[in-house]
């Protein structure tokens, strides 16, 4: 051990940390990617791509199952694409542990949500840090790639690395780089993002470097961990501020008959000085409903009060009440009928349109207020015929939207679109519903029966 502290402080590292440089630079390494989702499974199509071996590594043995099946359980991934990534021997699914000791990277694509009190929760990035120390040998490096607090590298997962007595930019190297995926965008995909990446040490940092140079069309290399980590929740801090006031704005605008996405549309004719934010039902998605938090969590720690950030999330988190009111004054006002006992359409589970992306979405909440308070909901997304097991809204599982065709459509009082997806035939709801309230501003084409329509 002593011999070790003694070539950290001096900068010496162990030469299978040499080596293992040597095999990035020539993309001759093994790259494990731990966790497959909406995060992993495009980093491990990207990396294959870019000529690295992949083990992609999942405790969910279904989805292994559909990998070496050559079926991908995440839709931005299409099938064809793990099918070819199978096919040629360089990618490879698996829930062995120890499978994880023949990779020469580590990459953590795990969720680090937060709990009913707004606090994070670590679990996934604590219990994966430590099933990695299980196996870590000399010569790998570690890359959280998990949105989280300044300092998680740093303070949580290099402890409980080092447990093994294995020295961090000495034996192994350690870094942060934080995800960037923008499922449903048809112009960005993971190896187009740009990449942040930060590390502690010049070793560890050039290691990422080698990773996500070959992965990716450009990398931002900053100073350290904290910093890369800083990076990520202000990218989503800043997109939760102007969320929110324009949901505000809308109530303010709606109250004076003016309507907020014609305002956004003119405003952002500006070639300066503004980016248009749309309102909407309220927040979805793994990172801009939680990530504020991680800060405002962490701020506490040096006594900094994040009034701003946490007035955005109040004004956020009331986006689906705001949008029940409406459905609830429109369903009085024109059709002279309460919400219990009508037959409701909810237009949408997906938290963004074009996906088939559930996490957080503000449907979920949205549904199971308007069945408590008496309707009758059905569904329709195109995305997601069938609502998948959730822990939040497990009595959800398994319901099956509707067929779509004019005659069910016509069976109900009212639609509540929230999720503007492409693909649905707007026009052929407000013929077939004598009410719908338009959350995303989705029947801006439709040409007939308009005045069934309200925006909300």
């Amino acid at each position: 051990m002593t011999d070790t502290l003694d070539r950290a402080k001096t900068g010496t590292v162990h030469q299978a940390v040499d080596d293992l440089l040597s095999r990035l630079e020539g993309r001759d390494a093994l790259l494990g990617i731990i966790g497959l989702g909406y995060v992993g499974l495009p980093l491990s199509a990207a990396a294959h791509r870019a000529g690295f071996r992949v083990i992609g590594f999942d405790v969910d043995e279904s989805k292994i199952s559909q990998l070496m099946a050559g079926r991908s359980p995440v839709g931005t991934v299409p099938d064809p694409v793990v099918e070819g990534m199978r096919a040629d021997g360089r990618f490879s699914a698996t829930s062995d542990v120890q499978r994880l000791r023949e990779a020469d990277a580590l990459i953590i694509c795990v969720p680090t949500p937060i709990d009913r009190h707004r606090n994070p929760d670590l679990s996934y990035v604590v219990a994966t840090a430590e099933m990695i120390a299980t196996v870590l040998r000399p010569g790998q490096i570690v890359v959280l790639e998990s949105t989280t607090w300044p300092g998680t590298t740093d303070e949580v997962v290099k402890p409980i690395l080092e447990t093994t007595g294995l020295a961090a930019g000495v034996e192994f190297l350690l870094a942060y780089s934080p995800e960037r995926e923008d499922p449903g965008n048809p112009n960005f995909e993971t190896s187009t993002i740009p990449r942040v990446v930060g590390a502690d040490d010049d070793h560890s940092r050039r290691g990422a470097e080698l990773i996500y140079g070959a992965i990716v069309e450009r990398i931002v290399p900053v100073s350290s961990t904290r910093t890369a980590e800083a990076v990520k929740l202000t990218e989503n801090i800043y997109r939760a501020v102007n969320i929110a006031l324009v949901n505000e704005l809308k109530l303010i605008y709606g109250k004076m008959g003016i309507n907020i996405w014609e305002v956004i549309d003119a405003a952002k004719s500006k070639p300066f000085g503004f980016q248009a934010f749309y309102p909407g039902p309220g927040l979805g998605g793994h990172c801009i409903p939680i990530d504020p938090f991680y800060l405002t969590w962490k701020a506490r720690e040096f006594e900094v009060p994040t009034r701003f950030i946490e007035l955005a999330g109040e004004v956020n988190a009331d986006a689906p009440r705001e949008v029940l009111n409406a459905l609830l004054l429109a369903m009085g006002s024109r059709l002279r009928k309460s919400l219990a006992g009508s037959r409701i359409l909810l237009l949408g589970l997906a938290y963004k349109k074009n996906v088939d992306d559930m996490r957080e979405s503000p449907s979920l909440k949205i549904l199971e207020e308007l069945e408590a308070m008496g309707a009758q909901v059905e569904y329709f997304d195109p995305h997601i015929p069938v609502i998948p097991r959730t822990r939040e809204h497990a009595a959800l599982a398994d319901r099956r939207g509707i067929d779509w065709s004019a005659e069910t459509l016509a069976g109900f009082d009212a639609a509540l679109i929230c999720t503007d997806h492409d693909n649905v035939d707007y026009q052929q709801l407000v013929d077939q519903i004598p009410l719908v309230v338009d959350s995303r501003n989705a029947t801006r084409g439709v040409t007939r029966n308009m005045d069934r329509v309200v925006l909300a």
